[in-house]
């Protein structure tokens, strides 16, 4: 007696790429996307305090252009509203006092 497994191992195929699709993906989307707003996270603290440190009496809007370029020369791809507010959290926190 010949079975035919083929119907079966199709709509397990399809039952899989299904669940990928569905799950997997977006959580491995999510991670990364996680994983690379932490280090804009962590350019932009480096690149605040360097602003701070090179331009300290300077306005805040010269040292918010140093971080803006700081970010383009290392060839980072930002949104610039999510970094500005980046940058303001960094600097309250340098202000404060707040170290992490």
């Amino acid at each position: 007696m010949n079975i035919d497994y083929t119907e079966l191992l199709q709509a397990v195929i399809a039952l899989l790429a299904t669940l990928i699709t569905t799950f997997v993906i977006p959580l491995i989307r999510k991670k990364l996307t996680a994983e690379k707003t932490e280090e804009l996270r962590r350019w932009v603290s480096v690149a605040v305090k360097a602003a701070e440190q090179l331009y300290g009496s300077k306005t805040g809007q010269q040292k918010k252009e140093y971080v803006v370029s700081f970010l383009l020369e290392k060839g980072i791809v930002f949104n610039t509203e999510e970094v500005v507010a980046m940058i303001e959290a960094e600097v309250y926190k340098l202000t404060q006092g707040i170290s992490e």
